[in-house]
């Protein structure tokens, strides 16, 4: 126990990004106090928590054809009901995750319980939310030191998508799918960097593959198209390794079984429902002619802008630094901008569903990107002209992000 809470794990730097994410949890507390109306329940949100629990007391499979779903009497998503009684994008491990703070739940769902559950179906996403948070600052704490972790941290807690995100305040439940990325992406690249360490590097590496098989079930049940998380993961580790390629090979295919056996659980085991499910899937959604439609870009733009107003600054310095300074490109700043211009271009061709979704899996990329970034120009001579203007931008940031939130709740 005393080799765990060692200076290295518990000092400083932790003690301050906890004090961050204690502000980042009281902010989500005031949208669900200040943001959320007493007697309004969403059919969405109802259908995807009774789903749920119906799974978890009986043989019905969240967002599959059942009977239990007619005799509940809660209204089904269109995309549902003309996708023969599956769900398009979303896996029975969405439901099971939406329902898990309300198995002990006994009442009828209607508006006026609304006090006693409403909160209840938010805990799950802003638990995901915390961890992402956790998650990102000690990706760019351990890419970028304590600069680089300090800066994604305070852009991802003062983001007014990621607070929306994280309590449902109008706003789709996408935490998961985001988080499931984010893990499956720097956990690939972690268990790649393991592989030149002279050990048994596969059964050395088991923990990493739980992870990164439970990272990639978590966004993939949570949203079928991130499926294209599984080539990505593949590429990368096969990059950093270029001479241990069959065991990167052996590594990705063992998460990626613990992951189908993970979604294939979701399904109670039941091969047809299971194949069912995966034929019914919408894993590419893309609409070409969307790229032709300027108001497409104008919409990414406004929703990078949601992200954090000091993106829509931070971004095109960012990218200037990283093609005009050649000391600034090199894998740790080129992967997080690869994935995040990706899930861009994703969104750009996904004008609705799961448009907004690829949007916020986006997000916490670009913060680390920008992190990076700007811990690179911080070691320069340049060193306190740079940090004034960061510290600046990042304050200026967090304060409209606190002058909104006040608004909240107010009448217009």
């Amino acid at each position: 126990m005393s080799k765990f809470l060692t200076r290295e794990r518990f000092g400083r730097p932790q003690v301050l990004a906890g004090f961050l994410l204690l502000g980042f949890l009281a902010q989500c507390g005031w949208l669900l106090v200040r943001g959320t109306e007493p007697n309004e329940v969403e059919s969405s949100q109802l259908f995807r928590v009774v789903e749920g629990l119906q799974q978890w007391s009986g043989d019905s499979i969240a967002g599959t054809p059942s009977v239990e779903r007619m005799e509940a009497g809660t209204p089904t998503p269109p995309e549902v009901e003309q996708n023969d009684g599956y769900d398009p994008n979303h896996s029975p491990l969405w439901y099971l995750l939406a329902s898990v703070p309300l198995l002990g739940w006994t009442g009828t769902g209607q508006s006026g319980s609304f006090h006693y559950w409403g909160w209840q179906a938010r805990t799950p996403y802003l638990i995901f939310g915390l961890l992402l948070g956790a998650s990102l600052w000690y990706v760019a704490r351990r890419l970028y030191g304590n600069a680089g972790g300090y800066i994604a941290l305070t852009l991802y807690c003062v983001s007014p998508v990621i607070l929306r995100s994280s309590t449902l305040y109008a706003a789709q439940p996408e935490m998961g799918a985001a988080w499931g990325a984010f893990g499956a992406i720097f956990t690939a690249i972690a268990a790649a960097h393991t592989l030149y360490a002279p050990r048994e590097v596969v059964v050395w590496n088991w923990r990493r593959i739980l992870l990164l098989g439970l990272s990639l079930a978590l966004a993939i049940g949570s949203q079928f198209s991130l499926v294209i998380l599984i080539p990505i993961a593949l590429g990368f580790m096969l990059y950093l390794a270029p001479t241990r390629r069959p065991a990167a090979a052996a590594i990705w295919a063992a998460a990626c079984g613990v992951a189908f056996l993970l979604l294939f659980a979701c399904y109670l085991f039941r091969p047809g429902v299971f194949w069912q499910g995966i034929r019914h899937a919408r894993f590419f959604g893309i609409t070409w002619s969307a790229f032709l439609v300027p108001g497409t870009y104008m919409r990414v733009l406004a929703q990078t802008g949601q992200s954090g107003p000091a993106l829509l600054l931070a971004i095109p310095i960012a990218l200037i630094t990283y093609f005009a300074w050649r000391r600034s490109r090199y894998f740790g700043n080129t992967a997080p901008l690869m994935i995040a211009a990706l899930f861009l271009l994703l969104s750009l061709g996904a004008p609705h569903y799961p448009g907004f979704g690829f949007q916020l899996i986006a997000t916490p990329f670009w913060f680390v990107f920008v992190a990076a970034i700007a811990s690179d120009m911080l070691e320069t001579q340049r060193r306190d002209l740079i940090a004034a203007c960061v510290w600046g931008l990042l304050l200026a940031n967090a304060f409209w992000n606190l002058a909104e939130l006040a608004r909240v709740g107010k009448p217009l």
